[in-house]
């Protein structure tokens, strides 16, 4: 027995006292209410209504019954909605705050080619990968190091006069003796980068060239940063891709291998989430663009434990 179906000609048939009214307002034909509340009768063993009055009559029973048989309807009626509205709802996905606007629209715009619709939530390294482990994202682009990761993102020096070809070397920041009285030229780097494998390697380097802590800094903003680049000679630690949006001029470091650089790794929350695993297969070149990737390493999806 329809139990739900059952029970919403009971509950529409009572409040109109009417079969006719009741069962078009239940969206059935006269009939099959009829049967309905019929065999919920059957089903609960006591009479509901008493079909030999006009209008339609509850029996005591039926009075005490109909409350909870409404209750039933109204959560039946609100688990549908809320399946529909899940169904429909956008696939959240952290990726990283340095995603340019234009090529995450673009790659918004790509996914629902395929049919997803995504709903992306920038943000630093910790804050993507504490979404994924609370699950309040499906999926995550986590920061990893380049040899584990999936995509790749070479790091250099953005400055704003044209250091000409060839690398920037770190070394070359170093205050000499004339620079006593002026502020030291700083390597700013921003929250993405404030990860072990980028952070550590860079504080690293400082120290054995000889530049002072204060050197090494994190930008609590990119536009502060740039503007301490375009005004006080200072470089921002960055890809080729962003410094060509600030239009900025970049440079390996020179005292830094050719694979020192972001890496990402598109995590799910749960392996058996078809969508997510999905943005993988077919939307890697659009992440590939958000993130200004060079190359795409390995061709797997990581679920998060």
């Amino acid at each position: 027995m329809d139990l739900v179906g059952a029970c919403r000609a009971f509950v529409n048939v009572s409040e109109r006292g009417s079969f006719t009214v009741g069962a078009a307002a239940a969206r059935m034909a006269q009939s099959v209410a009829s049967r309905r509340i019929a065999a919920l009768e059957r089903h609960l063993g006591e009479r509901l209504l008493e079909r030999s009055s006009r209008p339609a009559a509850l029996t005591p029973f039926g009075r005490d019954i109909l409350p909870l048989a409404a209750q039933l309807v109204r959560v039946a009626d609100r688990l549908e909605h809320e399946a529909e509205a899940v169904r429909h709802a956008p696939l959240r996905l952290a990726v990283p705050d340095t995603c340019p606007t234009g090529a995450l629209a673009h790659f918004i715009a790509d996914a629902r080619g395929h049919g997803l619709r995504l709903d992306p939530r920038p943000g630093p390294p910790a804050e993507r990968a504490e979404l994924l482990r609370s699950r309040q994202v499906r999926a995550a682009l986590l920061a990893l190091p380049p040899a584990e990761a999936t995509w790749t993102v070479p790091l250099g020096l953005a400055v704003a006069a044209d250091p000409g070809g060839g690398p920037i070397y770190l070394d070359t920041l170093r205050p000499g003796r004339t620079d006593r009285d002026r502020r030291p030229r700083r390597v700013w780097f921003q929250s993405e980068d404030d990860v072990p494998h980028v952070r550590d390697g860079l504080t690293r380097l400082r120290d054995a060239v000889g530049l002072r802590p204060a050197q090494l800094a994190a930008a609590h903003s990119v536009a502060a940063a740039t503007a301490d680049v375009l005004s006080h000679g200072d470089a921002l630690l960055c890809s080729p891709a962003q410094a060509g949006e600030l239009r900025l001029h970049w440079r390996p470091i020179g005292e830094l291998d050719a694979g020192f650089g972001r890496g990402f790794s598109l995590v799910v929350a749960d392996e058996t989430d078809a969508d997510a695993l999905r943005v993988r297969q077919v939307c890697g070149r659009g992440i590939a663009r958000c993130l200004g990737a060079t190359e795409q390493a390995v061709e797997t999806v990581e679920v998060v434990s």
